[in-house]
């Protein structure tokens, strides 16, 4: 439209372009979607599958048990927390997926007409977008809202000036939790509960967050559920901690009832053994075996089955007589069987495996196979990765085309006791060809308009990746690339030409910057490309 010619007055505004409008209705839901880091139930679903599913009568007890009971039935604040504690491969995560689906029938969370809210949070240590306190309130709040719309104006009136800035920068946590006791304190809610698991997988500002449980234990009709492993931080904190609205149930105090829940995940696990499943005999022998060296732990169960589900029937129990009860001597030797592959493969292995450790997420395959630096025969094909991932024996996991680690546990195992193995060169060198081979990825793929959109002003809401994604190598790359650079870089500064003028990173944004900006645009992940440039500008300040 041409407006050349035409007069208008001295108090006319003029638009040219498109004109969009937003509902309020839309301004809501780009604030949930904004606070929304991950969901909760997608989180809970992937977790039960990932551990081969739940059964009932793996927590069932705990529902008989005389805290749990205190805790459930008092409405007084004797008992308003509930602190459940166990040794790695205990089932805490499964006991709180349990807990979770008997209390969800009665909270609106599964029956629209309660007014009980249920919302809960799964961290993972693995997984830097799920380990942080921030992340740990952007979940609860995030499930609290989508059960009731209305509470979502205690955020927007914040939101509104911030933007999702509000959720991500600095003083999120300030924010977030002022938010947070607000909504709790709303009198237009009856009851709530609120359930976190792994608490001590949280690696940023775990003391925080600790310390606003216990803080806020207390709050009239509000009830938690918290599980953790046994640590010095968390147990010093309890210890201190006089309240009568605390409840500790420390696993090793219900060994009986663990120890019968683990024989029937055994008998569940033998019977679902393709290689047994017809043979009843061995079923009875291969339960009593793994029942006599399990130790009252899940976790090792479920080792022992994806390596029974790689042998022959009458090689069964001789696999169950090699494997060691102890859990860390399990990871020794199944580290040990990685060693023993012929050199190339053994070789992949442990770049997938110390990639794996040093990544602040879970990678997809195609991710994986570039950043390890796989031969391109391997890396450009996802089912060539997908066997090297599967000979890394029962380290890693796949769900969904991603690969987790199988367990926390294994990550603190491979990153202590098999540090030398892992990382011959020390932590710091694996950070630092991470990041190298990030640059080399976005210098190779990014350029303008990568997913041919030919509409600059086009809302991502209106978008979708093309097939196949060009960016499916480099999304992680795109986001997390100066934090291995930091993280690379050691105290001998004389070392590093990184940040030269003309350097590497000088060279990449010169020439890609733009292009790198719009890959995180169509990641929705353009404040983290803020936050790689604070942590550049802070580097290139503590190294002159």
């Amino acid at each position: 439209m041409n407006i050349e010619g035409n007069s208008f007055g001295d108090n006319a505004t003029i638009h040219q372009g498109n004109v969009y409008h937003y509902s309020s209705q839309g301004a809501s839901d780009r604030c949930l979607a904004d606070l929304r880091s991950t969901d909760p139930r997608d989180d809970k679903i992937r977790i039960e599958q990932t551990k081969g599913g739940l059964l009932r009568e793996l927590y069932n007890w705990v529902l008989e048990n005389d805290k749990f009971k205190l805790w459930y039935d008092d409405d007084d604040t004797k008992g308003q927390l509930l602190w459940i504690t166990g040794d790695p491969g205990k089932g805490k995560t499964m006991l709180a997926c349990g807990i979770i689906d008997e209390l969800a029938v009665q909270t609106r969370l599964e029956n629209p007409e309660s007014k009980i809210i249920l919302s809960y949070f799964f961290c993972q240590g693995t997984d830097s977008r799920i380990n942080s306190a921030v992340a740990v309130l952007r979940g609860l709040l995030y499930l609290i809202i989508h059960q009731q719309r209305s509470l979502i104006s205690h955020i927007k009136s914040k939101y509104d000036i911030a933007g999702k800035s509000l959720f991500e920068d600095v003083n999120a946590w300030t924010a977030l939790s002022q938010i947070f006791i607000t909504i709790l304190q709303d009198t237009s809610i009856d009851n709530t509960i609120l359930i976190i698991d792994a608490l001590d997988e949280c690696g940023t500002d775990q003391a925080k967050l600790l310390d606003f449980i216990l803080q806020h234990s207390s709050l009239p009709r509000v009830k938690w559920i918290i599980t953790s492993r046994n640590g010095p931080v968390i147990e010093q904190k309890l210890s201190t901690h006089h309240s009568r609205a605390l409840l500790s149930l420390d696993l090793k105090d219900n060994e009986a009832s663990i120890s019968d829940a683990v024989e029937t995940y055994i008998k569940h696990s033998v019977s679902r053994l393709d290689v047994v499943r017809d043979d009843k005999a061995l079923q009875d022998e291969l339960e009593e075996a793994m029942q006599q060296k399990a130790n009252g732990t899940f976790l090792w169960v479920s080792l022992v089955m994806k390596e029974l589900e790689q042998v022959e029937s009458w090689d069964a129990l001789q696999v169950i007589d090699e494997i060691p009860s102890d859990l860390k001597e399990v990871y020794t030797r199944m580290l040990g069987q990685i060693l023993q592959l012929k050199r190339g493969s053994h070789t992949y292995c442990m770049q997938l495996l110390a990639t794996a450790c040093a990544t602040y997420r879970p990678l997809s395959l195609s991710e994986l196979g570039f950043l390890s630096d796989l031969p391109r025969a391997i890396s450009e094909k996802p089912g060539a990765v997908r066997r090297v991932v599967t000979m890394c024996g029962s380290f890693l996991t796949i769900r969904d085309e991603i690969v987790y680690l199988i367990h926390q546990s294994a990550k603190d195992y491979l990153s202590t006791e098999a540090f030398r193995t892992i990382f011959p060169s020390g932590m710091g060198k694996i950070h630092h060809f991470l990041f190298s081979r990030s640059l080399q990825g976005m210098s190779q793929i990014l350029r303008r308009d990568l997913w041919g959109l030919k509409a600059p002003g086009v809302l991502i809401d209106e978008i979708m990746a093309p097939e196949p994604d060009p960016l499916a190598t480099a999304r992680y790359s795109c986001v997390y690339w100066a934090d291995h650079l930091c993280d690379g870089i050691s105290e001998d500064w004389t070392r590093i030409n990184d940040l030269d003028d003309n350097g590497v990173i000088h060279r990449f944004l010169n020439k890609h910057y733009l292009y790198w900006l719009e890959a995180l645009s169509l990641q929705r992940s353009v404040s983290h490309g803020v936050t790689a440039l604070n942590k550049l500008e802070a580097l290139l300040t503590a190294i002159q």
